[in-house]
């Protein structure tokens, strides 16, 4: 095989591999299970992130990180779990993972078969799980991002996937991957490789070439390659989001010239990996984004880890009793049972891993992976923010109108809390939806201090999160919230007379607001709502609000405007209105609904000559995904009043709040949709692009204010976080 204008020997058999690996020893394979016992399952609850290899219904290879928070994998029993897999093709056939423990060193791998697929969820039949050791994660200083400086890259030659924008100098910072490999007889393997500095590196513009040092001798990645040299490959560099995604076919090589190359301190690899690469690609991930791996303050004391070196010894012990070749399970067993034996066992580990790794050429390990005193995070994005996330549990799916239904949701944590919020608040619902994560803002339909929430939620013609609560949430089902959030409120004292003018789904901040004033029966103060819907049926709490009205006449009033039957409102309608109610001068507006509408109504209100102070209205930004044309990461500098903070790779795609937050930077936010304002910061240098509409006034925009929850880099930028 020519590689990089080289020829290198190529290795074919099996007996060619097992002279330069070696043999695994007999207790290496005996820490395998055909089952998840215990402690795997207690590892999968606690793993927010794992690598998945897998292959579509085309035959096409592909690696990724799945995932986002712990307990992402639903384990339906031993033998049988299931998962949100994000884009790419179906996964079918043999499928594999290894699972990481945020600071821990050993990984817990687990290989089996895609056996069905519904939506993005894929559940997978259990064949085969087993311990890693640590040397991978020791090798690239996973846990370890402080100060990572990108190396500068020169030009590569020949052209190729590795020549495109971002690819070339993400392979020279990226010191941990996960490569997936395929057998001849329906198995599959993904495994993971570090290194110093780099795990691997660029020959010409289609050729990649990773050295394969000392191990278990397992060897699973390269047997399988002599029988099917289709790979892929998913490349990590600590504190970026990013994912390099990557796939292609490999040659095994002995070459010593090219060995040689990868040497340290005098000793090359036993072998190396040179892969023809047919594509490549640097993107966001999902899971990378939402595990904040590399942020210490994103976790809570939640008791101890689970520790793999026991669940591995578990896994000999018992299969030591099935065996005659291995280790006395008697004594195993009794060794497990020695109090603080696991501590010993830990240190003596460490202590065998970091000799055998100096004896390759490895000088500076850094300090070893944490393993006490591990922070776990609550929820997927919570990094310590006044606001976190709360996990919430689907009560009822009540429907409203044919195109509206409301959520009620209870708090699902141990300790229920009730929903404080000022009436007109939204709250932010984050879910999964295709095995990604989506964030919208909804009103708060309900009156504030309730154990239950309720938020009204429209379905919009290809909206993706409406789609998905329409078709998909039940009862039982659970989601996350952020809030509350938004200025659009009542004061707790609210004035003697009110005027809400709404269209659509714009009512359910009102209907908040009238529930929380009617259910004081002792107050005075008086209620006129203008209500636009589009016929008798798509009114929503058409009901309630005609009970309530019957109720108390004296305190509400609403009328209600069909724009198939009436027509749309115009000023001289709105102005009709108002003026024939004539509001007391001291009188507050409220307004929500379409943009239109809301012009209207405030230059209506402006003319008769209201003051803007008594004016609210409430602007919803569209919740999309941000758009930019910039296809190339974008380093983006932080400051705090000139101060430096941090500088960070924004992916393709990604909003510049991600990626300060997967960073571990200390960035203002909360409702992340654009509509509150929050993370409001001032750019003082770069260019952005933001979605529109949001809650930013033309002399914030002016005043050089972004939102970084809904903004993308189109250059280099620098971010001041002191003023917002």
């Amino acid at each position: 095989m020519s590689s990089g204008n080289t020829t290198v020997h190529r290795l074919t058999t099996a007996d060619e591999i097992e002279a330069a690996v070696g043999r695994p020893a007999p207790m290496i394979t005996l820490k395998e299970v055909s089952a998840l016992d215990e402690g795997c399952r207690t590892v999968l609850a606690r793993s927010p992130i794992a690598a998945f290899g897998y292959r579509d219904a085309d035959g096409v290879s592909r690696t990724t990180f799945i995932g986002g928070s712990p307990g992402f994998v639903r384990v339906h029993s031993p033998t049988r779990i299931s998962f949100a897999v994000p884009g790419g093709g179906a996964p079918e056939g043999p499928v594999s993972f290894f699972f990481l423990l945020p600071g821990v060193g050993e990984i817990l791998r687990v290989n089996g078969v895609a056996t069905a697929r519904k939506g993005a969820e894929t559940t997978v039949r259990i064949e085969q799980a087993y311990v890693h050791c640590a040397q991978a994660v020791m090798r690239s200083r996973l846990w370890q991002p402080a100060v990572r400086v990108e190396p500068a890259v020169t030009g590569i030659s020949g052209d190729g996937p590795l020549c495109r924008p971002g690819i070339a100098e993400f392979v020279a910072a990226a010191p941990f991957l996960a490569l997936s490999s395929w057998d001849g007889s329906g198995g599959s393997d993904t495994s993971p490789r570090g290194d110093q500095e780099a795990v691997a590196r660029i020959l010409d513009g289609r050729t990649l070439v990773i050295p394969d040092r000392k191990g278990n001798k397992r060897a699973d990645t390269l047997h399988n390659l002599l029988q099917d040299n289709q790979l892929s490959f998913a490349a990590l560099v600590p504190g970026r989001s990013g994912v390099l995604h990557g796939r292609g076919r490999c040659t095994i090589t002995d070459d010593p010239a090219l060995l040689e190359t990868m040497a340290l301190r005098g000793m090359p690899p036993q072998l190396a990996l040179v892969i023809e690469v047919e594509d490549a690609e640097v993107r966001a991930n999902d899971a990378v984004t939402r595990s904040r791996l590399w942020t210490p303050e994103a976790y809570l004391d939640d008791g101890p880890m689970p520790s793999l070196t026991a669940v591995a010894a578990q896994h000999l012990a018992a299969n030591s009793a099935k065996s005659e070749g291995g280790p006395p399970a008697l004594l195993l067993k009794v060794l497990g049972a020695i109090p603080g034996i696991d501590s010993v066992m830990r240190v003596v580990m460490d202590r065998a891993y970091r000799s055998g790794l100096r004896k390759e050429g490895y000088d500076d390990l850094g300090r070893g992976p944490r393993r006490r005193g591990f922070r776990r995070r609550r929820s997927p994005d919570d990094s310590g923010t006044a606001n976190p996330l709360r996990e919430v549990r689907v009560v009822e799916v009540r429907k409203e109108t044919p195109s509206a239904v409301t959520l009620v949701l209870e708090d699902a944590g141990s300790k229920p809390r009730s929903f404080d919020f000022r009436p007109g608040q939204f709250f932010t619902l984050v879910a999964d939806v295709g095995g990604r994560q989506v964030r919208r803002a909804y009103s708060a339909s309900c009156a504030p201090g309730s154990a239950r929430l309720e938020v009204t939620v429209k379905r919009v013609e290809g909206g993706g999160f409406s789609t998905h609560v329409h078709q998909h949430l039940r009862a039982g089902d659970r989601l996350w919230v952020r809030g509350p959030s938004g200025s659009f409120h009542a004061p707790p004292q609210p004035p003697e007379e009110v005027v809400l003018i709404a269209a659509g789904s714009g009512v359910t901040p009102m209907m908040s607001m009238i529930r929380t004033r009617l259910a004081d029966r002792a107050a005075g103060d008086r209620i006129a709502m203008l209500y636009s819907s589009r016929d008798e049926e798509e009114i929503i709490f058409a009901g309630e609000l005609a009970r309530l009205e019957a109720e108390q006449p004296g305190r509400l009033s609403v009328t209600h405007v069909l724009s198939r039957r009436d027509g749309r409102l115009d000023a001289n309608r709105v102005r009709h209105w108002i003026t024939e109610r004539a509001p007391a001068e001291g009188a507050h507006y409220y307004l929500c609904g379409p943009e239109p509408l809301m012009d209207t109504a405030r230059d209506v209100l402006a003319d008769l000559g209201v003051p803007d102070a008594q004016v609210h209205q409430e602007r919803y930004s569209s919740g999309a995904d941000p758009v930019t044309t910039v296809t190339e990461p974008q380093k983006m500098i932080v400051e705090d009043g000139g101060r430096p903070v941090g500088t960070v790779t924004v992916e393709p795609g990604q909003t510049l709040l991600d990626a300060g937050l997967a960073a571990g930077l200390p960035m203002p936010y909360s409702c992340t949709v654009g509509n509150c304002g929050e993370c409001m910061v001032r750019l003082r240098a770069g260019k952005i692009a933001q979605n529109e509409p949001n809650c930013l006034t033309p002399q914030q925009k002016a005043d050089g204010y972004v939102l970084t929850c809904v903004g993308c880099p189109l250059s280099e930028v620098t971010l001041d976080i002191a003023d917002h």
